[in-house]
């Protein structure tokens, strides 16, 4: 071969091997499946954080990023702009975001209760006894438009408070929420484990309100009310079947381990800033409120209704606007992954 075949033989394997690389490169950025989570290290939605700790999502053969941010509400913006592909939060979201014309659902359902906890500044204890007494109070959320916001709007309306009565502000989770309740900006708030133990552990808050159970959730809401779930756009839900199924196996597979394994296994798995300082308070927490979970990922018949009903009270766009729940969620994956 001469010098002139021989440049060429090498030209043409150098441009071979760049296409190559720019088809393998745009062949990962397609495959990765981005999902937002509300919070990776808060306890509602430790079915995401364990199923990519375990290797649920490479056993099943998909590469999946998971990406936190400290508000639902922030989260579903990222949905709908497309920078993600799912969103881990609460399913209240579907409803929400059906009432202004776009459409997603849950594909797994993670919980059947908030998760969550109203909690009182110690300092006002004595003078806050009930969401009735919110008058003229400052509530902490994790962001406004959040679940937390839905459902302090909810506690207060019922007990006889308007929410231009109070005031609502933003103050995140986990540090964000501790440190707000302790510099005062807060009277009271309402935020999810560890935050609660962390906070009433201190002393710096007593429990007002209780919905990180099943059961105690029934008595303030009246039934069972689907939290932590994950949500996807309906039209790439239909487009992207086979990746949806594979990623509900794994978050099926993740719920069935949380259901089979003590709490103390399982916080065992977690990374270990999610501790926030105490293990054994982490431990604690999750083992009183692991009955949230649901084990086989399915919507609980009577839940959308409740989460509806809740709505139907405080927000406005949701109240305008006819909602058909049956497009809110789908059973068609969890019923596949058993």
């Amino acid at each position: 071969m001469n010098g002139w075949t021989m440049a060429g033989a090498v030209r043409q394997l150098a441009a071979g091997v760049s296409l190559l690389g720019c088809l393998v490169s745009t062949h990962a950025a397609t495959d990765t499946i981005r999902i937002m989570v509300s919070g990776m290290e808060k306890q509602i939605y430790l079915p995401a954080a364990l199923a990519d700790r375990l290797g649920y999502f490479k056993e099943q053969g998909l590469d999946v990023q998971l990406l936190s941010d400290t508000s639902g509400v922030n989260s579903e913006d990222e949905l709908l702009t497309g920078a993600v592909q799912g969103v881990v939060g609460f399913y209240d979201h579907t409803i929400y975001l059906q009432a202004k014309g776009k459409f997603v659902q849950a594909v797994v359902q993670f919980s059947q209760a908030p998760g969550e906890a109203e909690i009182v500044a110690s300092r006002l204890a004595d003078a806050v006894h009930s969401p009735a007494d919110f008058k003229g109070r400052t509530a902490g959320v994790t962001g406004l438009g959040s679940s937390t916001h839905l459902l302090t709007q909810y506690l207060a309306a019922i007990h006889g408070v308007k929410s231009s009565e109070m005031t609502i502000v933003a103050v995140g989770s986990g540090a964000g929420f501790v440190s707000a309740i302790r510099q005062g900006r807060i009277d009271v708030g309402m935020t999810t484990e560890p935050t609660v133990s962390r906070l009433l552990h201190s002393g710096d808050a007593r429990l007002l309100i209780d919905m990180r159970t099943p059961r105690s959730t029934d008595k303030v809401l009246g039934g069972v009310y689907p939290g932590a779930c994950l949500y996807m756009s309906t039209l790439w839900v239909s487009t992207h079947r086979a990746q949806v199924q594979r990623l509900v196996n794994a978050l099926v597979k993740a719920l069935h381990y949380i259901d089979t394994h003590s709490a103390e296994d399982i916080a065992a798995r977690m990374p270990v800033d999610f501790y926030l300082g105490d293990q054994a308070l982490y431990v604690a927490a999750l083992r009183d409120s692991k009955s949230m979970f649901i084990a086989n990922g399915e919507m609980p018949q009577s839940g959308p209704a409740t989460v509806l009903k809740v709505m139907k009270m405080v927000n406005r766009a949701v109240q305008s606007k006819p909602i058909d729940l049956s497009r809110t969620y789908t059973a068609e994956f969890t019923s596949a992954a058993r």
